[in-house]
């Protein structure tokens, strides 16, 4: 089962109404923003990652989902499964330094036991308040899709992480994202649609034209590169297609009408229109669809 059947599965269920139908990666509760994630060891971080980073790591991963929606972080709830002394005394130093840094507190959470070698499980919750909460289906055929920052270091950072020679600036952005949170309050008013980049951004292009019932277009040259990704892993048609479709970025993917001025650092990269699915060029020449556009969770079911 993938993880659209399991969602498919999950909308015949008696839903509340602020969770949208589960079309989005937040829901709205009484006024409030509120947005879980999990983080699995050997699935979105390695065993040898830092504590104190995987902590930032699970912290900002929520915060970015928050963040998409304009809103100011309330609170947050941790959900902790107690293994190996050092490493959680170490998780909690970095967890700390991580709500100190972003201006949240912690509400409250839960804890369990895991046996001796079982794989860490870390689960967050996030509140967000006064937002204007733009969903991810409210693009319009003729809008300009637009991204924050650049797209890729993470991708990169992972495999340096993994042992591949890279600069640090790379390992950083894997192991310590930075939610947009001033951005996204900034765009949250003015934009039809938002969402993070957090599974790649083709991935996440075609999430939100699919929401929104049309076709996008990404000019795979416009996506923006750092300097030390450039350095790292060239500007290759390959190495394009590696940045958007590597996930992790935590970057802001939003839908504006034409003639938007975005008031914060942002690049436009593709545009809607009416029809469906992703298409892909590169200044105006086409290109293959490549056979995966991001990290997608799938279980195979014996």
């Amino acid at each position: 089962m993938t993880e659209a059947d399991f969602l498919a599965t999950l909308r015949a269920l008696p839903l509340h109404p602020g969770a949208r139908g589960l079309a989005d990666d937040t829901a709205l509760v009484a006024g409030f923003v509120v947005t879980t994630d999990t983080l699995v060891e050997g699935v979105h971080f390695l065993a040898a990652d830092p504590p104190r980073d995987v902590a930032w790591k699970l912290l900002a991963t929520n915060l970015s989902d928050i963040a998409a929606k304009g809103a100011a972080i309330e609170g947050v709830l941790l959900n902790y499964p107690l293994r190996d002394d050092a490493w959680d005394r170490a998780f909690l130093a970095g967890f700390g330094e991580a709500l100190a840094h972003f201006g949240a507190r912690l509400i409250g959470g839960d804890t369990v036991s895991l046996p001796p070698g079982a794989p860490r499980i870390l689960t967050l919750t996030a509140i967000g308040s006064d937002a204007a909460a733009p969903a991810r289906d409210g693009a319009q055929a003729g809008d300009v899709l637009w991204v924050t920052g650049t797209i890729g270091d993470a991708g990169a950072g992972l495999s340096i992480a993994q042992g591949a020679p890279g600069p640090e600036a790379l390992l950083a952005a894997y192991r310590r994202p930075t939610p947009r949170m001033a951005e996204g309050r900034a765009l949250a008013p003015q934009v039809h649609a938002m969402m993070d980049v957090s599974d790649g951004l083709l991935l996440d292009a075609s999430r939100m034209a699919a929401a929104s019932g049309l076709a996008v277009a990404v000019d795979l040259a416009a996506v923006p590169l750092s300097p030390s990704y450039r350095v790292h892993a060239g500007d290759s048609r390959a190495a394009r297609l590696a940045a958007a479709t590597a996930g992790d970025d935590y970057e802001l993917l939003f839908a504006a009408a034409t003639g938007f001025v975005p008031p914060v650092g942002a690049t436009a990269v593709g545009r809607f229109a009416p029809g469906a699915g992703l298409t892909l060029h590169q200044s105006g020449t086409p290109i293959p669809i490549p056979p995966k556009l991001g990290f997608e969770h799938a279980c195979a079911i014996d």
